[in-house]
């Protein structure tokens, strides 16, 4: 489902505790992403306003969000005007995708300020204004819009506000007059198009279930009984060919369901993985860019030495041939550009060789001599520049990989691993600026309240297994695939909590997408990093290994910290 008008009137409901709650912190994780902390009941509640173009959203978020070192302009406006703002209303438009959360809050000169934050959740004409409602003029926006992009109105600082033109269609929670009974009776139009067209805010999905509910015997009774349903919502993903959410179960969408406390925590769920790729798709690419290349780079030349390794098994022919020509000296004439000689190696049988009619006999003879020898000698140094090629192409693909699976925070550490290995160039950096500072390895819960944690590229992995663990704190790692080194910050866990740290262990490396990986475990003491290694490299013997299978629903719930 599609966060539609029926959507967002659930979680608009959802969200009215935060009215009366007071904003203390505001932060702009990404460009189209604003949260909001809001004190409210005793507790700090993250609220994400997206105007994300995909991901376009309002929720309560429980997923860590990196903090910009220098805020942008949005940020600074919202921090100037909502700092300490009360919220004294959060509306839904009719049924339609726009959202008012009205503040009241006091100007530099001590005066009373009425300020509404309308967040438009419409694809890629979604944003977040800031409007003085005294006014009605525009502050500031997250996404600013000129009269080249937006005929009907300016979204630009200091413009009028103007609410995004109004559809001529029912507002389906406040439709006394049934009109659905009247579309019923259509036949030329399929049923969920009519919904489409009459009544405000239906995704085709929603539109498409209501459908499916009015066709049953008594269609009255079905309309209510999904408009009541909506009131205590059950937050539900459906999981089939592909994966969709809905404020309670879909009829018309069968699959495997897994249903949350509340609508954020299902959002959450969704979201995460999703939102968090694309992040690091985009952020990442140039990263992504110059290690294909580098990767490519090392494949093309390991090819190449794999083909010279193949000639040098040519290197007896060479051999022989110059055995052969130093026996029988004598019957070679000078000039000859081939001759036919017994071969001794194989039965006497006749064996062509080629000559070069400016060399005599027996400088023909050391040429071969000399190719064999060079070749003989080319095997050792193919050898050890295979294996050294071959070792960089591993760590090159674990690098790719780790950005697989890294969070937008992790690319910084990436980044700065690359630079130190002379794989990126380094950037300038002024006099004043400080050393990089190495993201902390992520954490995780197990069922019993044991910390579990997990590095998410090479450095944090160094970091966290030869500093942070304890030496009696037990070591895991996907086997024989790059991955995250996880450390369970227990002497002896118990064995569900090793499973579980198995689990992160497989869900984070190259082999997320597998069944029953296999993760080896060993206490940390165990472990070795050899001299000259490369970032994240470490060997050790003596492993047990456990079989799991990667579940994202496990993973998200090992994230939750244990309730005291």
């Amino acid at each position: 489902m599609s966060f539609d008008g029926i959507f967002t009137h659930t979680m608009t409901a959802e969200l009215q505790f935060l009215v009366g709650g007071r904003v203390n912190k505001i932060t702009q994780p990404y460009a189209n992403e604003v949260i909001l902390g809001i004190r409210a009941n005793r507790k700090n509640w993250p609220l994400l306003l997206s105007a994300n173009p995909q991901y376009a959203r309002v929720q309560i978020t429980r997923i860590p969000f990196e903090n910009p070192k220098v805020p942008t302009n949005f940020t600074m406006t919202l921090r100037k005007y909502l700092a300490s703002a009360t919220l004294q209303s959060f509306t839904q438009v009719a049924n339609d995708r726009v959202l008012h959360l009205d503040f009241s809050t006091r100007d530099e000169l001590g005066d009373d300020l009425s300020l509404r934050l309308v967040v438009e959740i419409m694809a890629r004409h979604s944003n977040i204004t800031l409007v003085n409602l005294r006014t009605n003029k525009i502050i500031d926006l997250i996404r600013h819009v000129g009269p080249d992009q937006d005929r009907f109105r300016l979204l630009m600082p200091g413009a009028t506000y103007l609410a995004p033109p109004q559809q001529d269609k029912v507002d389906p929670f406040t439709d006394t007059s049934r009109g659905y009974r009247e579309l019923m009776k259509t036949s030329d139009v399929p049923l969920p198009q009519l919904l489409q067209r009459h009544y405000q805010g239906l995704a085709q999905d929603t539109a498409k279930e209501l459908a499916a509910r009015l066709s049953q015997e008594d269609a009255d009774a079905a309309w209510d009984a999904f408009f009541t349903a909506l009131k205590t919502p059950t937050p539900t993903i459906t999981t089939n060919a592909k994966v969709a959410f809905s404020p309670v179960p879909y009829q018309t969408n069968p699959g495997d369901t897994q249903q949350f406390a509340t609508l954020s925590e299902m959002l959450d769920a969704f979201y995460a993985q999703k939102a968090e790729h694309d992040r690091v798709k985009s952020q990442g690419e140039n990263l992504i860019r110059p290690l294909r290349t580098l990767i490519e780079r090392d494949a093309k030349k390991q090819r190449k030495l794999a083909q010279t390794l193949q000639d040098t098994e040519k290197a007896d022919d060479y051999r022989i041939r110059g055995e052969i020509l130093t026996t029988y000296l004598a019957q070679v004439e000078r000039g000859q550009g081939s001759v036919t000689l017994p071969n001794f190696y194989d039965d006497m049988k006749p064996l062509k060789i080629s000559l070069s009619n400016q060399l005599s006999p027996s400088k023909n003879a050391q040429k071969y001599f000399s190719r064999y020898q060079k070749l003989r000698n080319a095997v050792a140094y193919v050898n050890e520049q295979m294996a050294q090629n071959q070792a960089e192409l591993d760590y090159l693909n674990g690098v790719m990989a780790q950005i697989e699976i890294a969070s937008p925070k992790d690319l910084a550490d990436i980044r700065e691993e690359l630079q130190e290995g002379g794989y990126l160039k380094v950037q300038k950096r002024g006099k004043k600026a400080q050393k990089h500072k190495l993201a902390q390895p992520e954490q995780f819960w197990a069922s019993d309240g044991t910390r579990i944690w997990v590095g998410k590229n090479n450095l944090q992995n160094d970091q966290l297994t030869l500093h942070k663990a304890a030496k009696t704190d037990i070591w895991l790692h996907a086997k024989d695939v790059p991955g995250s080194h996880v450390i369970i910050d227990a002497a002896k866990p118990s064995d569900k909590t090793l499973m579980e740290a198995a689990m992160l262990a497989a869900y984070f490396s190259k082999s997320r997408a597998s069944a029953n990986v296999q993760v080896d475990w060993i206490e940390v003491k165990k472990i070795r990093k050899p001299n000259g290694a490369k970032p994240g490299f470490v060997v050790y013997e003596g492993q047990r290994t456990v079989a799991v299978t990667p579940d994202e629903a496990v993973v998200a719930k090992l994230r939750q910290a244990p309730t005291l």
